[in-house]
């Protein structure tokens, strides 16, 4: 970004020695980053390692919040020194009760964007309509292909072997009242191979596709490069 005139000591007649940038020190806002889990967290260790390498833009991880105590994503935050919360969902008789739970830890941690990784509860539309393309999902699939209810883990994979087709992949998107419904921001394809299982190509979809299109899409949004119009998602050249 080029000095604004006002801003240059030139401009105020102070001379070179003697300016001092007055953004110069100043902490710029991040975008707060709370990601979501339930399992093993491969998903939020690929989002770390972005972190890590300065790739996430102007946002930053600053909360995990996961559904179970006994998920290993936590041990991944901790090792990183990410605070985290567990909310588990039996403590609640309801979807509902469990949802505003969760909006009040939101609220608390004062989210920008909120990244289900690997989160596998569900929540009621309380939460999507607060938070209206600032929420995101990263599916096992090239979305609208194997989406929906009852495609989650290895039944995804389970069910593009049993059909026969011969690309597969992993699509992120903004999470709304649609199960697997919201705005595409990125789809990456990957291939099938004749002797894969659900395993191996569970594994192959996570390493060449979700753990790097999620961060990117995280970047996209950190960037305010991401808009919405019409149910699609337009990604900004700039």
């Amino acid at each position: 970004m080029e000095d604004h005139p006002l801003m240059t000591g030139d401009a105020l007649g102070i001379a070179e020695e003697n300016w001092h940038d007055p953004r110069e020190g100043v902490d710029i806002p991040r975008k707060k980053i709370i990601v979501l889990v339930s399992g093993g967290g491969t998903n939020l260790q690929a989002l770390i390692d972005a972190q890590n390498r300065g790739e996430l833009g102007g946002g930053r991880i600053t909360c995990v919040i996961s559904s179970r105590a006994d998920a290993y994503a936590l041990v991944r935050a901790k090792e990183n020194g990410i605070p985290t919360r567990i909310i588990p969902r039996k403590a609640f008789d309801s979807v509902e009760d469990y949802s505003n739970a969760m909006l009040e830890a939101f609220y608390e941690e004062f989210a920008d964007l909120i990244v289900q990784a690997g989160f596998m509860t569900i929540l009621d539309q309380s939460i999507c309509r607060a938070y209206p393309n600032k929420m995101m999902n990263v599916h096992p699939a090239l979305i609208p292909s194997f989406c929906g209810k009852g495609y989650y883990g290895l039944h995804v994979h389970e069910a593009a072997l049993k059909k026969g087709v011969k690309v597969t992949g992993a699509t992120v998107h903004f999470v709304n009242e649609i199960c697997d419904g919201g705005p595409i921001i990125l789809q990456k394809a990957v291939p099938i191979l004749q002797s894969d299982t659900p395993e191996t190509l569970q594994r192959r979809v996570m390493e060449e596709a979700e753990w790097k299109i999620l961060p990117e899409a995280v970047r996209l949004f950190c960037e305010d490069k991401l808009s919405v119009c019409d149910g699609k998602v337009y990604i900004s050249e700039d």
